[in-house]
């Protein structure tokens, strides 16, 4: 009997040694490709101005989970949104396709400000993406992903028509509303938590839920944060601390860096939930901004002007990309990229079999292996359609009534050309030495402004980009004159 019992335990031990052996076996055939597809999670924050990080300098904002962020992937100094607020940068990330293709040029209407200081009639703009457009999600989905979005989609009314496989808080709504940081909320697709919830809180807890019940699979998280869009509302306890706290170079606002800080906690636990789930390796993360910030709640100086303006500090964003074993830790970047380009790269890197058939960005794979593969490209920026001012004392655009007129920008290398379609006027700025865009050199580089223009142009009519040339009947010089002498003496009052 019990040489039989030996007999079977040998039997019995030979038996999971080889069951072992075999899981062991499975387990190194599968790991090559699962790692060869990562998981993606792209963080899109509304309105966070590219100054408004610990890691881009600021001293009054603190953000130690992004800053980390940043150490442990590959920061792009000289990043760009594909246009300058919400809905059209939004189309542009999500489409892949620059604003001529698909008509978003700003937040419906096209035609804000009065019409007596308009002196075109602005291209009538195109509210949201249609539901035929190839989106990245739906690339993504072929590639066999599964897709989910928590927060602010703006691009469509229902993101499951455009790629999206689970959504919460997403729409066509581009703010929370009225008191809508707190539960109960005033945003669609999303059931109210207790009273007094907060919203970044939720959409993270919610993304967090479903990485854990789809970590076996390849997903793709897109976590476009509603903050730290107006209103400006943070956490009561926050909001009291950061007034006890000194602000500098136009960055003092208590409640805005409450919501930042909110925001970074809430990024900083998105990040040990894929620690502690084992999914960190295999997990490409994208840390962005839609726009730049208002520049009446956050100074992005020493970039000028900002959300809803061409010049640099409404188009430049911070931009993050982490990705172990594939993106150097701490690496800085500088070559000129767009988030245009987040399309084609995410393509690239998942071997889609459905590919888009036109994008405008282009694969930065290479520039996210080497820190220093220089890119050599242009970039462009077309937007026929007029955005009034927010703050005239504060906003630092050309023109104290509107923040944008109709025009389009091109940047090659160092030099940026601004063209504008009502006065047939050109802006032309050094941004390596000049990056607040204060000294324009259209009169002392004629040669430079005809080569920029030549290309600008001849890009439009690629594109068939529509420019707006038909007078508005209703403008009125004398108006609009006195019209901005009175807004800059109140500016002048108020300051």
């Amino acid at each position: 009997m019990i040489y039989k019992l030996r007999i079977s335990t040998h039997i019995v031990n030979a038996f999971i040694l080889f069951a072992s052996l075999s899981s062991c076996k499975k387990e190194i055939h599968t790991k090559p490709e699962s790692a060869s597809k990562p998981n993606i999670v792209l963080i899109n924050v509304d309105d966070l101005g590219w100054k408004d990080l610990g890691y881009m300098g600021s001293n009054y904002y603190e953000t130690p989970n992004i800053d980390q962020l940043a150490k442990d992937g590959m920061v792009f100094t000289n990043a760009y949104a594909g246009a300058a607020n919400c809905a059209p940068s939004r189309a542009c990330l999500i489409s892949g396709l620059n604003t001529p293709r698909h008509g978003v040029f700003t937040v419906s209407p096209s035609d804000r400000g009065d019409r007596r200081t308009r002196k075109i009639v602005p291209i009538k703009n195109t509210k949201h993406l249609t539901n035929e457009v190839y989106t990245l999600p739906k690339m993504l989905k072929s590639a066999g992903y599964k897709t989910a979005n928590f927060g602010k989609w703006h691009v469509g009314e229902n993101p499951a028509e455009q790629g999206i496989d689970y959504n919460v808080g997403g729409s066509g709504k581009g703010n929370p509303g009225k008191d809508g940081y707190f539960s109960p909320y005033n945003i669609d697709f999303i059931e109210d938590g207790p009273k007094g919830e907060y919203l970044t809180d939720r959409l993270t807890n919610e993304a967090i839920s479903f990485i854990e019940k789809n970590k076996a699979s390849s997903f793709f998280v897109y976590l476009p944060y509603y903050t730290v869009h107006t209103p400006i509302m943070g956490k009561e306890a926050l909001v009291e601390k950061f007034k006890k706290k000194q602000g500098s170079h136009g960055q003092d606002r208590a409640d805005y860096a409450a919501m930042v800080a909110s925001m970074d906690e809430n990024v900083g636990k998105l990040l040990k939930s894929l620690r502690d789930s084992g999914l960190e390796n295999n997990t490409l993360i994208i840390f962005t901004s839609d726009n730049g910030g208002i520049r009446s709640i956050s100074s992005q100086t020493p970039l000028k002007a900002g959300k809803g303006s061409y010049y640099e500090g409404g188009i430049r964003v911070p931009f993050i990309v982490k990705w172990p074993n594939h993106v150097k830790a701490g690496g800085k970047n500088t070559n000129t990229v767009s988030q245009l380009d987040i399309y084609p790269t995410l393509q690239q890197i998942v071997g889609a079999p459905d590919k888009a058939s036109i994008l405008d960005g282009i694969d930065i794979t290479p520039q996210l292996k080497h820190s220093d593969n220089t890119l050599t490209r242009d970039l462009y920026f077309h937007f026929p359609i007029y955005l009034q001012a927010y703050n005239p004392g504060k906003d630092d655009a050309r023109d104290p009534l509107f923040r944008t007129r109709p025009g389009s920008v091109i940047i090659s290398g160092n030099w940026k050309l601004h063209e504008y379609f009502e006065d047939h006027a050109y802006e032309l700025y050094n941004l390596k030495e000049d990056i607040s865009e204060q000294h324009n050199l259209a009169a002392s580089h004629p040669e430079k402004v005809k080569e920029l223009s030549h290309k600008l142009n001849a890009w439009r009519l690629s594109m068939n980009a529509p420019v707006p040339n038909e007078k508005n009947p209703e403008y009125d010089p004398v108006f609009e004159m006195n019209k901005i002498k009175k807004v800059l003496e109140k500016a002048e009052k108020r300051n």
